[in-house]
């Protein structure tokens, strides 16, 4: 009998696990993760400036468009553009703000919107209606929490369009503060950022972030908008974008002045409710991409307490040596990444944050089977 035998030599079981489990990481790493890392975007012969509708949507976010609005307003770009802020039935100062500030910039445009879209959740409701009013054919969008990290944003952002481009991908970085919190904050961000922008390069494009994207208008009407996900909170950002994304019409832009800059939670029950909400969305992906996403968090989940076991019941050597490889390779490409989007003092701790992912996976799954809220704010 097979089965007893092999129940018997338990030891090479787990050690046979944490090989495949090896494999598996050494899979993402050079097939998706390296894509990034090593990444240089096409030196372009001509340039070309598009005319480009900034849309944000904001509720009762009046502190934030007060401190971060001006950002958007003072952007340095030579061709037409224009500020749409979508005050979605606000109960605070924002319309008195927004009026302010229209006064001094002509290129804010304010749509008032005073009653509740009806079964449709979320910002979708308002964010159709900014890219509805957008007069031009490219859009960029952010949140009102957000800042761009340069007054080249629009720029940066809107020259990696080509003539097959549809979709643009940006870096949506949060502040770095002090303390545990924002390191586990940025971190988690720069790791998602890491597999989304890589998928995208290898021709799989899952999500983008709402805090940095763009699209033309012309993908957005022939998909229908949200409508096939309307009665879904979330989504505004990454269901669309996996809805519509093709081999061919993604673009990522890794420029610094393209990034844009978030305030992060200031405890880890108002971070953990924000991740709810996004992974309670990733359930709708398509199913490569759940696969995918799934087997990955499987490998991270399983990988150093494989490690572990097979160290202490098989053999320490064998283990370590095959440890000890993974993690110089997974250096050097994190390394890498990491300078790319801006976090390179997140790199001494990479080790203690990849086995903090474990304990990550745990505390986040309850999203894929919690009913997500109604509301976006």
């Amino acid at each position: 009998m097979i089965f007893p035998k092999l129940f018997s030599h338990w030891q090479l079981i787990v050690f046979i696990l944490f090989c495949s489990l090896l494999v598996i990481r050494l899979f993402y790493l050079s097939f998706f993760f390296a894509r990034l890392a090593f990444y240089k975007p096409k030196t372009k012969t001509s340039f070309r400036t598009n005319a480009v509708t900034v849309i944000v949507c904001a509720r009762d976010e009046a502190a934030n468009l007060a401190k971060n609005l001006p950002g958007l307003l003072v952007q340095e770009y030579n061709s037409t553009h224009e500020i749409i802020v979508v005050n979605d039935n606000s109960f605070d100062d924002t319309k008195y703000l927004l009026e302010g500030l229209k006064k001094d910039f002509k290129q804010l445009h304010i749509v008032e919107l005073t009653q509740e879209a009806k079964m449709i959740p979320g910002k979708k409701f308002p964010l159709s209606i900014g890219i509805k009013t957008a007069k031009h054919e490219i859009v960029l969008l952010t949140d009102a929490d957000c800042v761009p990290a340069s007054e080249h944003w629009i720029n940066s952002m809107q020259g990696v369009y080509e003539d097959d481009t549809e979709i643009v991908l940006g870096y949506g970085a949060y502040h770095k503060k002090n303390g545990l919190l924002n390191i586990l904050i940025r971190w988690e961000t720069f790791h998602s950022a890491m597999q989304y922008m890589s998928y995208a390069l290898a021709g799989i494009t899952y999500m983008g972030v709402g805090r940095n994207l763009s699209y033309k208008k012309a993908i957005f009407y022939r998909h229908k908008g949200f409508s096939s996900h309307n009665n879904i909170p979330g989504g505004d950002d990454d269901l669309f974008i996996n809805m519509a994304a093709t081999k061919n019409n993604v673009k990522i832009n890794l420029d610094v002045d393209s990034f844009t800059l978030s305030e992060p939670a200031e405890s880890f029950s108002q971070w953990k409710n924000q991740k709810f909400r996004h992974y309670s969305t990733s359930k709708y992906y398509k199913p490569l991409h759940k696969f995918l996403l799934s087997l990955y968090a499987f490998s991270q989940l399983l990988f150093y307490p494989a490690f572990i076991t097979a160290t202490i019941f098989f053999s320490w050597k064998f283990p370590l040596i095959l440890m000890a490889v993974f993690l110089i390779l997974q250096a050097i490409i994190y390394a890498k990444t990491m300078k790319k989007l801006g976090e390179k003092d997140l790199f001494p701790f990479f080790i203690l944050l990849d086995i903090w992912m474990f304990f990550y996976y745990i505390i986040f799954s309850v999203a894929l089977i919690k009913k997500p809220r109604p509301t976006w704010k």
